[in-house]
C-alpha cells in the first residue's frame, strides 16, 4: 500500500513535520525553495510519485500569496511565453512517470545542477530580444523536469533572475510561475495510481508545519545574513543530489 493512501507511521510522520518546517523556514527567509527542499527531503523516504502527492497542496497554498501584486499585467505580457510552455511540458512532455525508478536520480541531478548554480553564482546575460525564444525553451524544459522530477526550479529560476526583474516583482513571478506549475504537476498525477492523495492527518501536518516554518523564517529573515545563507542552502541541494544519485 502506498505511504500516502494507508496509514503512516509515526517516524515518517515526524520526518513529514521536520521536511515541512525546514522547507517552510527556507521559504520565509527566501521566498522561495519550499518545493524543492520538501521533494528532496520527503523523497529520501518516501517514492518520488508519494513525495510529490504530498508536497503540492502545501506548495500551491503557500504560493498563492506571492501571485498578488501590482505586476501582474506587465509580467503577463513579457512571461506568456514562458508559462504557456511550462504548463504544457508538465502536463504533456514525453518524460518517465514520477512512478518510474528513474525520477529519484534525475531529483538528485537537478538538485545537483541547481546547487552548482546557486554556488557559483554566474552572471547571466539578459536575453534581450531574444527572451520570448528562451522564455519558451526555459518553461519547456522546467515542464519536463517537474513532471520527471515534481521539482520545477531549472532552469526556470536561472532565466528568471537573468530578467534583471526588480525585487517585488521577482517575487511576483516566481510565484506565479510555481504556482501555475504546481496545478499542471497535480492534473498530471491525477491520473497516476502511485501519487494517491494524502490522508488528511497526513496532509495537516504537512500544511501546519509548512507555515509554522515560515513564519519562523519570516522572523530570521532579518537576523540571518542572506548571502550566507543563500550559500548554505545551495550547499544543502548539492548533498542531496549527491544522496540521490546511484551508489
Amino acid at each position: 500500500m502506498d505511504e500516502l493512501s494507508g496509514a503512516m507511521s509515526s517516524g515518517q510522520l515526524a520526518w513529514v513535520a521536520f521536511s515541512f518546517v525546514l522547507a517552510g523556514a527556507v521559504k520565509g527567509v527566501t521566498g522561495m525553495g519550499l518545493p524543492t527542499l520538501a521533494m528532496a527531503l520527503l523523497s529520501l523516504a518516501l517514492p518520488a510519485a508519494s513525495a510529490a502527492a504530498l508536497m503540492l497542496v502545501p506548495a500551491l497554498l503557500t504560493n498563492l500569496a506571492q501571485c498578488f501584486g501590482p505586476h501582474g499585467t506587465t509580467l503577463l505580457r513579457r512571461l506568456w511565453p514562458l508559462w504557456l510552455a511550462l504548463v504544457l511540458a508538465t502536463l504533456f512532455a514525453p518524460v518517465p512517470s514520477l512512478a518510474s525508478g528513474t525520477a529519484r536520480p534525475v531529483l538528485g541531478g537537478v538538485l545537483l545542477a541547481y546547487g552548482a548554480f546557486g554556488l557559483a553564482r554566474p552572471r547571466l546575460p539578459a536575453p534581450g530580444r531574444l527572451a520570448s525564444g528562451l522564455g519558451a525553451l526555459a518553461g519547456g524544459l522546467g515542464g519536463a523536469l517537474s513532471a520527471a522530477t515534481g521539482v520545477f526550479v531549472m532552469p526556470l529560476v536561472p532565466y528568471l533572475q537573468a530578467l534583471a526583474l526588480p525585487r517585488a516583482a521577482l517575487i511576483q513571478a516566481l510565484g506565479i510561475s510555481f504556482t501555475l506549475a504546481s496545478l499542471a504537476l497535480a492534473a498530471r498525477l491525477g491520473g497516476l495510481e502511485a501519487a494517491a492523495p494524502p490522508q488528511a492527518p497526513t496532509l495537516g501536518v504537512a500544511l501546519a508545519s509548512a507555515f509554522a516554518g515560515m513564519a519562523l523564517g519570516a522572523r530570521w529573515r532579518q537576523r540571518l545574513p542572506a548571502a550566507h545563507f543563500q550559500r548554505a542552502l545551495h550547499a544543502v541541494f548539492l548533498l542531496l543530489g549527491l544522496l540521490m544519485l546511484p551508489g
